[in-house]
């Protein structure tokens, strides 16, 4: 893979919508949202799989360690229902854990709904790739990604991942002045 290649890995957890008996709804709203946040070309990995930790742990290992993903977003498997397993199969694969992505996203979601005490997503790093967890419904992606997503530039660069550029009038990237752009 180059350097300058990106891929940007989308894994919707849901038992239903792994069967088919439920429309992926969050998947299609990550990958819209990145859309218009980043400038770059970049190239998309999803997968839509199974509340099953194994499947989880295997799957974000799979997107980062073969398939060359610098970021990846998960939507679903973060409430307290006994089948919502993301974040301890993301914690299980991650070298470290950022924990201000997961107080950003709960402080900007209980501005609309008192449950977003009960959302457990978290957000860590594996390798030169960055995952974070995301709410299942698509208004709540949006309202979590537009929190934290300043800051994703950034963290990627520091754990030597890909060069992402966002779009300043959809969502504006934090770099600090002695960040550099790569020479192409």
């Amino acid at each position: 893979m180059q350097k300058s290649e990106i891929k940007i890995g989308f894994v919707t957890v849901s038992d239903r919508a792994s069967r088919g008996e439920y429309e992926d709804l969050g998947g299609p709203a990550m990958q819209e949202w990145i859309s218009k946040a980043l400038t770059n070309e970049w190239t998309t990995v999803a997968k839509v799989i199974a509340d099953e930790q194994s499947l989880i742990e295997s799957t974000l290992i799979d997107m980062v360690d073969n398939e060359g993903c610098g970021l990846i977003l998960t939507t679903g498997g973060t409430g307290p229902a006994k089948r919502d397993v993301t974040p301890e199969a993301t914690e299980q694969v991650c070298d470290k854990i950022l924990d201000g992505f997961a107080e950003q996203m709960r402080a900007v979601s209980l501005q609309y709904v008192p449950t977003a005490i009960l959302s457990r997503q978290i957000a860590g790093t594996r390798g030169s790739c960055l995952i974070i967890n995301l709410p299942g419904k698509p208004s709540a992606i949006g309202e979590c990604l537009e929190a934290v997503f300043p800051a994703v530039p950034y963290c990627v660069d520091l754990i030597e991942g890909p060069y992402l550029e966002t779009d300043d009038s959809f969502v504006k990237g934090f770099r600090p002045k002695h960040a550099k752009k790569p020479n192409a």
